[in-house]
């Protein structure tokens, strides 16, 4: 009796062992292949303030922890499972539906820079959010803003998913998940931080105890205000340079690889005057900005696209329109 106890006692020991390197190899291809998507991950949180603009403080942590949840359904119950998915049935799947989110960066940003050069329109849109209801306009920013986080989860989750070693389902779907949980809190956590600033700089200038905290707070309350319009035309370029390169390494990964080599051609080229410790930094910049240029492009020939067909289509259907 005592023998067979001590056969099960070393049995769990060495299950543990095994379940112990097996997290401990979750943990470490999550940190690699979520370091991959940094890029995506960094346009995520310049992205998501904006959402913020125009709302009382007390509303601003209730929306974010709103996006937060949202963004969560939408990499561990939608995005997880379907990249298994087509990854394992319908590989050559991926590369069309990363383009349609590609198509749909490229427009919101460049919707965003045609309202900019066109302000009257912009003044219409604020006097017809005047009149919205709060409930209703928190509604719909929150909606935008998860639309919005779709696209790029699928991008960090895509580019998550290739970047991990081959190996069994189980461990794959933990790695994606605990990528997606950790990347979510990073982004959020960032956006919180970003847009609470201003409440923060207030109480230190109003209550800090040393003339220097004081002076910071002030400092950052007077400083945020442009810090969000800069980190808004961040965001703005970043839906363009990420929706314009995935465009094209969709394009490159369905068969048409002549606007991903040209591209990079033209970068190499541009790049190979520098001094070496200078060549990749100036290659990655010169390719970033052909991909906006891109991105630019096709999302002003798509406005009047969505604009005439594609909102008119979910008019019938009684949803809401694409640029919203």
């Amino acid at each position: 009796m005592a023998g067979g106890l001590l056969a099960l006692l070393d049995d769990v020991a060495a299950l543990t062992k095994v379940a112990a390197a097996s997290l401990d190899d979750v943990a470490g291809q999550a940190v690699k292949a979520g370091s991959k998507a940094m890029g995506a991950v960094i346009d995520d949180a310049a992205v998501t303030p904006k959402y913020m603009r125009g709302f009382h403080p007390s509303r601003e942590l209730p929306i974010v922890w709103r996006i937060t949840k949202g963004s969560l359904r939408n990499k561990l119950l939608i995005l997880l499972p379907a990249g298994l998915l087509l990854s394992a049935f319908a590989p050559w799947l991926i590369a069309p539906l990363l383009m349609l989110g590609g198509f749909y960066l490229c427009f919101e940003g460049a919707e965003k820079v045609a309202h900019a050069v066109a302000p009257h329109a912009v003044e219409h849109a604020a006097r017809a959010h005047e009149t919205v209801d709060p409930a209703h306009l928190e509604e719909k920013k929150a909606k935008g803003a998860i639309k919005t986080d779709f696209i790029l989860s699928a991008e960090i989750m895509t580019i998550a998913l290739a970047a991990i070693p081959e190996s069994a389902f189980w461990m794959e779907a933990a790695t994606l998940a605990l990528i997606a949980v950790g990347i979510t809190a990073l982004v959020y956590g960032a956006v919180a931080l970003i847009v609470k600033a201003d409440d923060m700089g207030l109480a230190m200038a109003k209550h800090g105890r040393l003339g220097l905290t004081r002076a910071a707070g002030r400092g950052i309350v007077k400083g945020m205000p442009g810090f969000l319009k800069a980190l808004m035309v961040v965001g703005t370029a970043a839906m363009l340079w990420v929706g314009g390169s995935i465009v094209v390494h969709s394009l490159e990964e369905m068969g048409v690889a002549g606007p991903a080599h040209l591209i990079h051609a033209v970068a190499a080229a541009v790049a190979h005057p520098l001094p070496d410790g200078l060549h990749a930094a100036g290659e990655w910049g010169v390719t970033a900005l052909i991909d906006g240029v891109l991105g630019l492009g096709i999302g002003l020939a798509l406005i009047p696209v969505v604009a005439r067909v594609v909102e008119p289509l979910f008019g019938l259907f009684g949803g809401a329109g694409a640029g919203e």
